[in-house]
């Protein structure tokens, strides 16, 4: 186990420096779109492709890492789609809309390749005691570089027009993919990084019980997690598309900057998350039971925040629902990582193609939602749907325990059976620490 030292901390400043640029592309390739086709129909056919392709790179995702080594996947999606936004960049006068097309191909699914590459190599790389303090790093490097992308596209749009914004997200997959190559972190396990059978999610063994109810029971919680998790980004696309309505109506003069403040005490939030969790990343509890709980305290908040809430608290509910979206990221992928090495890549490209459905869906549901009722009603009735799948998550874990519980059931049986066998004169007079534990006490 190497840590969370310094070669990965490096790693993660690349890895940050290119998500500026992902999400100041997000807003040029936008009005790039929007100029391209005349229409915005034709941005929304351009934003589809680009999330159709990711949705589809995750279904390909895990087979993918699994016969090719996940540092060359994150560096030759690096290097495909340092070559795409090049291509924009130079040929951003006249595009001619099939350009246009296959350039956002690239970036939908290099996004998605790269992504699955590196959150399923992190146990590999930090150790698995420290994967949920990697995550937490992860997060808050994303967070800041996602205010940061949004924050700064209006004035690189402004001063130098498209071909200069193209030109620094193909300079931040370049440093990416340079990081990688040089840094050349271990990314790929021959089984011996694989977590203890202790801490995956295997079901409690049944005494006659066959291996396909052991799969069926491994697999029914995680791809309850997985769902869940599609159905918050479906939630979470409702408040995307409202924000800059809200934004609008609070501040119809400075609509950027109620924008930027917003996202940028989201970020304060999910750097308190890491701050948190850090503290506690070697403990095993967490699971489906603090997803389904972050999820329900992340939709409170965000709908809190469309409420009309005075300046100081929409800030306030803004941090908390950063602070809710940094813990449930954080523990939801620590607990896809808890999974073998061999089952990762396809855990987290299943992932991927829930969670980019769920945004695309939730996108165009809520964009048509919009035209007929308040800001506050599609947000709540999206987030709401979110909360019931949390709760049913909740419902559903209860039924199914896992094998920790047995394990920690079988060790206080063990000290129960000590604490009577009168092993210490302690013992034999009930005063030790094993007293506690007898049977009907």
């Amino acid at each position: 186990m190497t840590g969370v030292d310094w070669r990965f901390r490096s790693l993660v400043v690349a890895h940050a420096v290119s998500a500026y640029g992902t999400y100041l592309n997000l807003i040029a390739l936008s009005l790039f779109s929007y100029e391209v086709t005349g229409t915005a129909w034709g941005v929304g056919v351009v934003m589809a492709v680009r999330l159709l392709s990711g949705v589809t790179a995750g279904l390909a995702a895990g087979a993918l890492t699994a016969r090719v080594t996940r540092r060359a996947v994150m560096v030759a999606t690096d290097v495909a789609q340092t070559l795409a936004m090049v291509l924009l960049a130079l040929w951003s006068s006249g595009t001619p809309l099939v350009v246009l097309l296959g350039a956002v191909v690239v970036l939908g699914a290099g996004n998605t390749f790269f992504n699955v590459a590196l959150r399923s190599a992190v146990p590999v790389m930090v150790g698995q005691d420290d994967r949920a303090r990697a995550n937490g790093v992860l997060v808050t490097a994303r967070s800041v570089a996602t205010v940061l992308g949004f924050a700064s596209a209006a004035p690189v749009i402004a001063l130098g027009g498209f071909d200069v914004a193209f030109a620094v997200n193909a300079a931040s997959f370049a440093v990416s993919g340079a990081a990688v190559l040089v840094l050349r972190p271990r990314t790929d396990s021959t089984g011996e990084d694989d977590p203890p059978a202790a801490e995956r999610s295997e079901p409690v063994p049944v005494r006659g019980g066959r291996l396909r109810r052991r799969v069926a029971g491994l697999a029914g919680p995680l791809l309850g997690l997985i769902a869940l998790r599609g159905l918050d980004a479906l939630a979470s696309a409702s408040h995307n598309v409202a924000l800059p309505l809200a934004a609008h109506a609070a501040e119809p003069s400075e609509p950027a900057v109620f924008m930027t403040r917003f996202w940028s005490a989201w970020a304060v939030g999910t750097l308190l998350a890491h701050q948190v969790l850090k503290r506690r990343s070697r403990d095993t509890s967490w699971g489906e039971r603090a997803f389904a709980a972050g999820t329900c305290a992340m939709s409170f908040c965000f709908v809190a925040a469309f409420t009309g809430l005075p300046a100081p608290a929409l800030m306030a509910a803004a941090v908390a629902a950063g602070f809710a979206d940094g813990w449930t990221e954080i523990v939801y992928t620590s607990r896809l990582q808890a999974a073998p090495d061999r089952q990762r890549g396809r855990l987290f490209g299943l992932s991927a193609t829930a969670e980019q459905s769920g945004f695309a869906l939730g996108t165009v549901a809520a964009a048509a939602a919009l035209e007929a009722l308040p800001a506050l009603a599609v947000v709540g009735a999206f987030h709401g749907a979110a909360v019931c799948g949390a709760v049913v998550l909740l419902l559903t874990v209860r039924r199914h325990p896992t094998r920790r519980t047995a394990r920690r059931h079988h060790t206080r049986k063990a000290e129960d059976r000590s604490s009577t066998s009168g092993e210490t004169g302690e013992d034999t007079h009930g005063t030790s620490t094993g007293a506690s534990h007898l049977h009907g006490s």
